[in-house]
C-alpha cells in the first residue's frame, strides 16, 4: 500500500508542461510504483506513488515520499543510476526542473567526452597542447 495518494491530474499536468518545454513535443508520462527505502532499515520498503518518462535514451522517475515531498533520478541502465545531489524536495516543479537540468548537463558532458574521444581516436595524438593564437 503506497504511503501517500497517487500524483494528482494537476500535478501530471505540470510536469507534462515541463516535459513540454524541455523536449519542445508531448512526452508520454507513466504512473508507477516504486519500493524506497525510507528508514534506517534496509530490509523495510515503502511503496511510493512515481512518475516515470524516458526520453532521449535516459528513464526518469519522480517518487512522491510524502504529501509534498519527493525524490527524483535518472538513469541509462542497472549500472548507470543519478541523482540531483538533493535527497529530496518539497516542491515538485523544483525537483522536475532541477532533474531535467541535471540530466541535460549530463548529457552534454557525455556527447562532449565521447567526441574527445573521438578525436583523440582520429588523430591518434592523445596530447593536444595550449592554442596559440
Amino acid at each position: 500500500m503506497p504511503i501517500s495518494p497517487d500524483f494528482t491530474t494537476s500535478e501530471q499536468g505540470l510536469v507534462s508542461s515541463l516535459l513540454f518545454k524541455r523536449y519542445g513535443k508531448l512526452v508520454p508520462l507513466q504512473l508507477a510504483d516504486s519500493e524506497l527505502q525510507l528508514g534506517s532499515s534496509p530490509e523495510q520498503l515503502t511503496s511510493c506513488p512515481t512518475l516515470y518518462w524516458s526520453e532521449r535514451g535516459a528513464h526518469f522517475v519522480v517518487c512522491r515520499i510524502n504529501e509534498g515531498r519527493y525524490r527524483c533520478q535518472f538513469f541509462y541502465s542497472d549500472t548507470e543510476q543519478y541523482g540531483t545531489g538533493h535527497d529530496e524536495y518539497t516542491d515538485l516543479e523544483i525537483c522536475v526542473l532541477t532533474l531535467l537540468q541535471v540530466q541535460s548537463d549530463h548529457e552534454r558532458q557525455r556527447t562532449d567526452l565521447s567526441s574527445v574521444a573521438m578525436s583523440e581516436k582520429a588523430s591518434g595524438d592523445d596530447y593536444h597542447g595550449p592554442l596559440v593564437v
